[in-house]
């Protein structure tokens, strides 16, 4: 497993350097194609890898622009590696390297950049990115997006959502994030957000609402530890409140991450309900985790050295990363790590 502790260490020991001055690309891309290579060339790698296999295989021999049934993007892209003969590899890596240039974007424009890719890694990298392929790439599209959005590109956003949702429907309930962009132009964002998801909607999800309604709900499908998970969101919107004060006078956009903890918090009571939808769901807020507990060095100045607080977060998520190892139900799929390179 030292692999995955190797994945978390990079980021925590840059996180617990003089980092936030400067940002030189070059360690950046390092550590991104370094991440890219884990998710795309893993072996064997993850809960869903068998379940992830039959959409490669049933696109073999099909013609490229030939019908597609699912989500577009995911599907395209097994038919166009099947075509090339990349096979499953071919498409894990993609995925990884759209995962990871969002994320790296995203986090790269935070002030203490590193600490939040250390929060990232635990469970949004090793277990989301490599073991559910087309969240993973709907993930990366929105960290994308969410840093455009940060610079008030509502346009900008709304396409990466977009692109999202071509590879898990899902994706499209972020959309109406972009409404609380700033106060003026309400109404343009208000419109411009219905027609798109209005479009989304009838081309990707109208038709797949009954099975998607009855796997996740109806038949009360269950995900183990989806309480912690869900707990983890709600923990960090908490902190967000705390800090309300501070955070609205020092950060811009600060309503998109209002209504983001005002949704994690709802997450808590929803859970027990339809435990896997709201789980999966519940994965589009963990930037929050990523934005909060890398500002909170700043925030908690007052009472905390930012060192200190540094320290105490990524010992934090190191436990997290210790106990899902060790004692996680479904660690066993991503243990041991193998990579195709090395097989």
């Amino acid at each position: 497993m030292w692999p995955y502790w190797l994945m978390y260490l990079i980021p925590v020991l840059a996180a617990l350097s003089a980092e936030n001055k400067e940002r030189p690309w070059g360690p950046w891309l390092a550590f991104g194609f370094f991440l890219t290579i884990c998710i795309g060339f893993r072996f064997q790698v993850g809960g869903d890898w068998n379940n992830y296999l039959p959409y490669y295989n049933q696109e073999i021999g099909k013609a490229l622009f030939a019908p597609i049934s699912g989500d577009p993007g995911y599907v395209f892209l097994n038919r166009l590696m099947a075509l090339w003969g990349w096979k499953i590899y071919g498409v894990n890596l993609f995925c990884g390297l759209i995962f990871t240039i969002g994320l790296t974007i995203f986090c790269r424009g935070l002030y203490h950049s590193w600490l939040g890719m250390a929060v990232a890694v635990p469970y949004l990298v090793i277990v989301v990115a490599m073991g559910y392929s087309r969240q993973g790439v709907a993930i990366g599209f929105i960290f994308w997006g969410l840093a455009y959005l940060e610079k008030g590109r509502f346009l900008h956003y709304v396409l990466f959502i977009a692109a999202a949702s071509l590879f898990h429907q899902t994706a499209i309930i972020m959309i109406p994030l972009g409404i609380f962009l700033y106060r003026h132009g309400w109404w343009y964002r208000i419109m411009a957000t219905l027609l798109v998801a209005f479009g989304l909607w009838n081309t990707l999800v109208v038709d797949d609402v009954n099975h998607l309604w009855a796997a996740y709900v109806e038949q009360k499908m269950y995900s183990q530890g989806a309480v912690v998970r869900v707990a983890m969101n709600c923990v960090a919107a908490i902190i967000l409140l705390r800090y309300w004060k501070q955070w609205k006078q020092i950060y811009p956009n600060a309503l998109l991450w209002l209504w983001m903890s005002f949704g994690a918090i709802a997450c808590v009571f929803l859970v027990r309900f339809a435990t896997t939808a709201v789980d999966r769901l519940a994965l589009y807020l963990i930037p929050l985790q990523v934005v909060v507990f890398s500002r909170l060095p700043f925030l908690s100045r007052k009472e905390y050295h930012p060192h200190t607080m540094t320290l105490w977060i990524v010992f934090g998520y190191g436990v997290v990363l210790f106990v899902w190892l060790h004692f996680a139900a479904h660690a066993q799929y991503w243990l041991p790590y193998r990579n195709i390179l090395f097989e």
